[in-house]
C-alpha cells in the first residue's frame, strides 16, 4: 500500500544524506520526517523511499543493505582541490558529482569494463608540468586530429561544441551535461583509468562550455579529477606547489589548445591588449572573449583584476533565459548519443530489462519509448 511504512536500515538514510552533502535541516526541506527515519522512530512509505533514492542519486535497494557500502569518498580523486574548498561545495554540486559517478559506474556495467572507443587519450598521453604549455596543447591537438582550419570552419557555436564533444568521445572521453543551479561552476571531470568523464554546465554559454571541456581534459591528462569555476581564487589557497601548478596549467592549457600560440602571436602582433582586441580575435577563432582575455592575462598583458571583472561581466551578458525546453531533447543532450546508444543496445539484446534501462537513462519507464523515438530522429 502507498501509505504503508517500509522498514529500511536507518543508518543507510544517514549515510545517503551525508554522502549527498546535505545537513538534516537541508534534507528536511524535501523530507520533513527524515530525522525520524534516521533514528528509526518511523519509516518512509515506498513513494517517499523512491523520492529519496532519486534525490540522493541512489538505487532504492541500497536502503535495504545491512550497512553502508564501502565506497571510497569521491573527494579523494580531486587531488588539486583543497579539502576545505571541497567541503564548501554546494549540496547541488555534490549531488551532480554523485550522479556523474553513477554514470561512470553505468558505463562499466554496460560495456563489461571496456571503453568502447578505439583509443583512450588518457592512456596514450600524459601531461608533464616540466614541458611548455604550448607544446602540450600542440601534442593533444595532433592526437585529436582537429586542425585550426577545421575549427574555424564550424558554422556556429553549436556546431563547434558538438564537434569538440564528438572528438573527445572518439578519444574515449564521455561528456555529460546538466543545468547546474550555480553559475559559478562551469563543469567538472572525474578521472578513471577506463572511463574518464567530463560534466559540463549546460546553462553556460557554448563558448564557455568549450573552454570547460579542455580545462577538464587537462585535469584528466594529469590523471586527476577537477572543477572549473568562473573565478579561481581557490588556487591561491593550494599549499602544495605541484597541485597549484596543475590548476594553473589546466587554465593555460585550455586557452593554448583553443587558440594555438603561433596563431595568437600573429593575431596580437604590435597591438595593445584590450577588450576590443579580445572580441575581435575571439570571433576569428570561434571561441569566447574570456578565452582570449585569459591568454592576455596569462601573458601578463592584462591584470588579474581586469580579467576577473571582464569575465564576470561577459558571463552575466551570456546568461541564458530561464525557459524550459523539450524534456526528451534535453535528456538526450545531457546524456549524449553514445551513452544512450549503449543503454539501448543492452536493452534490445535482452541483457537488461525496462527498469534497468530507466535507471541507466534516468527516465521513468513510461517515457522510454518516446525517448527512443527522439533518439531515432537524431537527437543530441
Amino acid at each position: 500500500m502507498a501509505n504503508e511504512q517500509i522498514p529500511i536500515t536507518p543508518e543507510l538514510v544517514t549515510w545517503a544524506r551525508v554522502r549527498a552533502g546535505l545537513s538534516v535541516a537541508e534534507a528536511a526541506q524535501k523530507f520533513p520526517r527524515i530525522e525520524e527515519w534516521e533514528n528509526a522512530k518511523s519509516f518512509p512509505t515506498y513513494p517517499q523511499l523512491e523520492a529519496m533514492a532519486d534525490a540522493f542519486k541512489l538505487p532504492v535497494a541500497v536502503f535495504f543493505f545491512p550497512r553502508p557500502p564501502a565506497v571510497p569518498p569521491i573527494a579523494e580523486t580531486f587531488r588539486t582541490l583543497p579539502e576545505i574548498e571541497f567541503e564548501r561545495l554546494p549540496s547541488a554540486i555534490r549531488l551532480l558529482l554523485r550522479k556523474a559517478k553513477a554514470l561512470q559506474l553505468n558505463l562499466a556495467e554496460m560495456t563489461q569494463g571496456q571503453n568502447p572507443a578505439r583509443r583512450l587519450i588518457t592512456r596514450d598521453l600524459a601531461l608533464d608540468l616540466k614541458r611548455p604549455v604550448a607544446e602540450l596543447a600542440a601534442e593533444v591537438r595532433a592526437y585529436l586530429g582537429v586542425s585550426i582550419e577545421q575549427q574555424q570552419g564550424w558554422p556556429d557555436d553549436d556546431a563547434a561544441l558538438k564537434g569538440w564533444r564528438d572528438t573527445l568521445q572518439a578519444a574515449g572521453i564521455f561528456v555529460f551535461k546538466d543545468a547546474f543551479r550555480y553559475e559559478e561552476f562551469s563543469g567538472f571531470c572525474l578521472y578513471d583509468d577506463v572511463f574518464p568523464i567530463i560534466y559540463v554546465n549546460n546553462s553556460s554559454s557554448k563558448t564557455r562550455q568549450m573552454f570547460t571541456l579542455f580545462h577538464e581534459l587537462a585535469h584528466l591528462l594529469f590523471h586527476t579529477s577537477g572543477i572549473d569555476t568562473v573565478h579561481d581564487e581557490f588556487i591561491a589557497n593550494i599549499d602544495d606547489g605541484e597541485k597549484q601548478a596543475i590548476e594553473v596549467r589546466c587554465n593555460a592549457f585550455a586557452a593554448a589548445f583553443l587558440v594555438p600560440e603561433a596563431a595568437f602571436d600573429q593575431a596580437v602582433k604590435a597591438r595593445a591588449a584590450s577588450e576590443a582586441l579580445a572580441e575581435e580575435i575571439a570571433a576569428r577563432f570561434h571561441v569566447s572573449r574570456e578565452v582570449i582575455f585569459r591568454r592576455l592575462f596569462d601573458r601578463g598583458q592584462v591584470t588579474r583584476a581586469a580579467y576577473a571583472e571582464a569575465a564576470a561581466r561577459w558571463a552575466a551578458q551570456q546568461k541564458k533565459a530561464g525557459k524550459g525546453g523539450d524534456y526528451y531533447w534535453t535528456k538526450l543532450t545531457y546524456l549524449g548519443r553514445e551513452y544512450v546508444s549503449l543503454a539501448l543496445r543492452q536493452y534490445h539484446r535482452n541483457i537488461i530489462d525496462e527498469e534497468q534501462l530507466g535507471e541507466y537513462l534516468d527516465t521513468k519507464p513510461r517515457n522510454l519509448q518516446t525517448l527512443e523515438d527522439y533518439f531515432a530522429e537524431g537527437g543530441a
